[in-house]
């Protein structure tokens, strides 16, 4: 199966501090792929590289960004317009806020779809009825008049997705999707996702802190921490045999349906951007730690097990 997207030796700063290290990642065609870890790890700022909608104080060193074959690091501002809600969409963290509150939902979507199709006003409407259609919001000639106040967190989502239908993504970035959603709003919404990829073959990077969500339904995970990508797997593997501390850390923290089980927390926080580590940024942290090894040099991410990798000097 192809890479439809390639992320080699990314570094990344925001002012004068370094947020991303040597981020390499890379997406299959008609997967999803979950990128995980604890909020600040870097999740947000590796899709919004892809994107280029990184904030102005933002500089990449280094690194490519390789999309469908084409070096999209390279593209200028105007081409990147084109790819942007056309062959890339972005489902942001709150649809509370993600759509325009001055104008019905039916021109959003009109605008959208012309916007990167030469296609007519009726075309385009013909489409938006087809791509509500296919997100599931009902009685839908009425729901095209509607403004996104009428609707609620879970259909605001839906209509998100529906504008990266309409224009054939082949990438959707779903950046913590059900954040602001109900447990019930979120099922639907991640199994929409889910039966997108499997029918039309759309790859899927799901950003997400929520690992019970990400076992459910990724095909492959990547997990950050402080900047890095420190293990990586098929998601079956990585379940069933975690590998880096940090994750085995992640998981053990999950909440128990055994109410005999104590929940484990992770000791400490997160390293501030300011705060220089020698050595494996996680060593602070963790239980298996050895002085003048884990804190001597920053590991690389290795291959340990068959397309299992991780970046523990240790296990």
């Amino acid at each position: 199966m192809d890479n439809l997207l390639e992320i080699r030796n990314l570094n990344l700063f925001i002012g004068k501090y370094q947020v991303l290290y040597n981020i390499n990642l890379n997406l299959k065609a008609g997967i999803m792929h979950a990128l995980a870890g604890e909020s600040g790890c870097g999740k947000t700022m590796t899709a919004m590289s892809v994107m280029r909608l990184l904030p102005k104080s933002a500089l990449v060193k280094s690194g490519e960004i390789i999309f469908d074959g084409e070096n999209i690091s390279e593209y200028k501002e105007r081409q990147m317009r084109r790819l942007r809600g056309n062959k890339i969409a972005l489902i942001p963290q709150d649809p509370m806020t993600a759509l325009n509150p001055l104008y019905t939902v039916g021109n959003q979507l009109i605008e959208s779809i012309r916007t990167h199709s030469k296609v007519t006003d009726r075309q385009a409407l013909r489409k938006a009825r087809e791509v509500l259609d296919m997100v599931r919001i009902p009685d839908i000639e009425n729901k095209l008049k509607y403004y996104p106040h009428e609707f609620s967190g879970g259909m605001k989502q839906r209509i998100i997705i529906a504008m990266a239908l309409a224009c054939n993504a082949k990438l959707i970035i779903a950046d913590e999707p059900t954040t602001a959603l109900d447990v019930t709003i979120q099922k639907q919404i991640m199994d929409l996702l889910d039966e997108i990829k499997k029918e039309l073959k759309t790859t899927v990077l799901l950003i997400s802190h929520d690992l019970a969500l990400v076992s459910n339904y990724a095909d492959y995970v990547s997990v950050m921490y402080s900047g890095h990508i420190v293990e990586e797997a098929p998601a079956k593997d990585f379940f069933k045999k975690p590998l880096h501390p940090y994750s085995t850390a992640l998981l053990n923290s999950l909440p128990s349906t055994n109410p005999a089980l104590k929940l484990k927390t992770i000791e400490g926080a997160p390293p501030a951007l300011q705060t220089e580590i020698a050595g494996c940024k996680f060593h602070p942290r963790c239980e298996y730690f050895k002085p003048g090894i884990c804190d001597a040099k920053e590991p690389e991410l290795i291959e340990k097990a068959i397309y299992h990798f991780s970046s523990c000097l240790i296990k």
